[in-house]
């Protein structure tokens, strides 16, 4: 099951890739780090690209696709080898094509409304995001208190200060961030500090 081989991680890293030829050196600093898995967003133009690369050269690896909005791009994503969906919201039609397609679908949701639409439709772990933004732990700690069976992915204002903090919660399934996979540490190619960073991200991770 997807969710529990996210749960083992404990840390989803949330990539952007802008130059599909960063995809498979991206991957593999991610593997040298210990967390195989990425969480491609579907906000670049070779998003859909990198993850049928990724899935065809590295079937190891956890593959899934972010910021996913419609269904068209939750279609695309799986055609191109994605195992999970993940957005920034909460998509009705979007959960219903990934139930029919058995895929495991993580929607942001930050209200008691938008968690009892989520468990309405089926969904059990929801992402928190922004993360930061909207209180963070405290606030994931009030919602636990009200939805008692419903566990949490924050992502957004994730790094290496507070990860320890949100993992350490038992509603908490895991983490989704991009402190390991930082724009301008892809776009210098220094895949050498992303595993670094990422190596670190799992220390904290299994502490």
């Amino acid at each position: 099951m997807i969710l529990n081989e996210l749960k083992k991680l404990r840390v989803v890293p949330v990539v952007k890739i802008d130059d599909l030829s960063d995809a498979l050196p991206l991957a593999d600093a991610l593997i040298k780090g210990g967390i195989p898995a990425a969480e491609i967003t579907f906000r670049t133009d070779c998003a859909e690209k990198a993850i049928s690369l990724l899935h065809s050269e590295r079937p190891n690896m956890l593959i899934g696709a972010g910021t996913v909005l419609n269904v068209n791009q939750a279609q695309r994503a799986v055609e191109a080898g994605a195992t999970f969906i993940v957005s920034p919201g909460l998509s009705v039609e979007v959960a219903e094509f990934c139930k029919e397609k058995n895929l495991l679908y993580i929607p942001g949701c930050v209200t008691p409304t938008e968690i009892t639409k989520a468990l309405e439709l089926g969904i059990s772990t929801v992402k928190f995001f922004p993360a930061e933004t909207f209180g963070g732990l405290k606030t994931i700690k009030a919602l636990a208190a009200a939805f008692t069976n419903v566990s949490f992915m924050p992502t957004g204002g994730i790094d290496e200060k507070n990860l320890y903090d949100y993992l350490a919660y038992d509603k908490v399934a895991c983490c989704g961030g991009s402190f390991m996979v930082k724009n301008e540490l892809i776009k210098n190619k220094d895949f050498d500090k992303i595993a670094s960073l990422t190596a670190l991200a799992k220390a904290i991770a299994i502490k």
